[in-house]
């Protein structure tokens, strides 16, 4: 569904991802993870196109992201993203945020895209608050939204930049949960999270990344029991350690 092959990207003189290389097969759930500043949301950014690369090549269900020629608008419209901060339209009603892109960019009569945006805002339990506008919502809540926003243009695969990590902590389960469900329903998945406990439910398969590089593409239980590099072992044992 996903190929990475040899991407770099720079930012002037500084590299920011170095010959990056890995894989998502469909129904895949492949969590990227590593310290800040490592390049983790630079990466899934250049998945659909938000970020320009410089070297390699990333194809997305068979089409180039980065080839001139290639429709990024349509390729983003099937490839569903969230968020850090939920970019959802302050001004626009819950129910207006889930159907404005299926109309504007599916061309989705209203009717029909009001009934794909109430029924994904019911799955994510949040149907009551259809009405309502972003700001009268708490972080989780909204985060859920744009998951649903995000499913309701129907996309092949689902990426993910830090969805929790603007959250309070009691907040982060019930997204956490929603996007469990997802992955259990054989959702192709690309998630770029801290959340461990999220990684050993649910991943296939882990991506540690250092400076900029990929240092470890593991399946989920060899790199939570074995990490062959030094720098995965020390995250690890920070941040399980907490």
């Amino acid at each position: 569904m996903i190929s990475i092959r040899g991407v770099s990207k720079h930012y002037g003189s500084f590299q920011v991802l170095t010959d990056c290389s890995t894989e998502v097969n469909k129904g895949e759930v492949i969590v990227v993870c590593g310290p800040s500043g490592s390049g983790k949301s630079t990466l899934i950014k250049c998945v659909n196109g938000l970020e320009p690369f410089q070297q390699g090549e990333i194809v997305v269900n068979g089409i180039s992201v980065g080839d001139p020629k290639t429709n990024l608008p349509r390729l983003r419209a099937h490839v569903g993203m969230v968020f850090q901060h939920f970019e959802l339209f302050p001004h626009m009603s819950i129910a207006a945020n889930l159907t404005v892109a299926q109309e504007k960019v599916l061309g989705r009569p209203r009717d029909e895209a009001l009934e794909r945006g109430l029924k994904l805002l019911d799955r994510v339990g949040l149907k009551a608050h259809a009405h309502k506008h972003p700001g009268e919502l708490s972080g989780g809540q909204q985060q859920r939204v744009a998951i649903a926003r995000a499913l309701a243009m129907d996309p092949i695969c689902m990426l993910f930049d830090e969805p929790t990590s603007a959250l309070d902590p009691e907040m982060i389960n019930e997204v956490l949960d929603v996007m469990v469900e997802l992955a259990q329903e054989g959702m192709t998945m690309m998630v770029v999270t801290h959340e461990m406990g999220f990684a050993r439910k649910v991943a296939h398969r882990v991506v540690f990344m250092d400076q900029g590089r990929i240092v470890e593409d593991a399946a989920k239980e060899a790199f939570f029991a074995t990490p062959r590099s030094e720098r995965a072992q020390q995250f690890l044992a920070k941040i399980l350690h907490h």
